[in-house]
């Protein structure tokens, strides 16, 4: 498998994360009795999902260079190796974590760090010509989930 990634690339991967992100906040949201945590943990499915529209919006907005494929891959073997990424490195698909607000904040505040890993890495793979600047902005955004999540993770300590 060619080891070189465009932007959109990323950008897909970015989506996949973020609706994993929603599903996560949302079956959390489920387990809870106050109204007050189920309303946090569903504005925090809300946010990945605007969040996934961003992204999207943002791979709309690549250009062609960035977009383009720069290696023959009939299988789409980059697709398929950054979605399993995806799916079992962050906001994995498994067992929710204990059903309190703290154990929930705390394995979601360990998914965004590996999420913002995870694109730290994959800016590596990422020329400049095909968009590698972008990536940044996901990074950005992943560092505001955290702060959020950590500030509430205090009422809990």
């Amino acid at each position: 498998m060619a080891n070189e990634f465009t932007a959109n690339d990323i950008f897909d991967i970015a989506i996949e994360i973020e609706q994993n992100g929603a599903r996560f906040y949302r079956k959390a949201a489920n387990l809870m009795d106050q109204d007050i945590h189920k309303q946090f943990l569903t504005s925090l499915a809300d946010m990945e999902d605007d969040h996934e529209k961003s992204f999207a919006a943002m791979k709309e907005q690549l250009d062609g260079s960035e977009a383009a494929a720069t290696v023959f891959d009939p299988d789409d073997e980059n697709t398929r190796y950054l979605k399993a990424l995806a799916d079992t490195r962050v906001f994995f698909q498994k067992d929710q974590p204990e059903p309190s607000m703290k154990g929930i904040l705390t394995a979601a505040i360990a998914a965004e760090k590996d999420s913002i890993s995870f694109y730290l890495g994959m800016k590596e793979l990422v020329p400049e010509k095909l968009g590698k600047s972008r990536i940044q902005d996901i990074i950005r955004e992943e560092m505001g989930h955290i702060q959020l999540l950590a500030g509430k993770l205090t009422e809990f300590a």
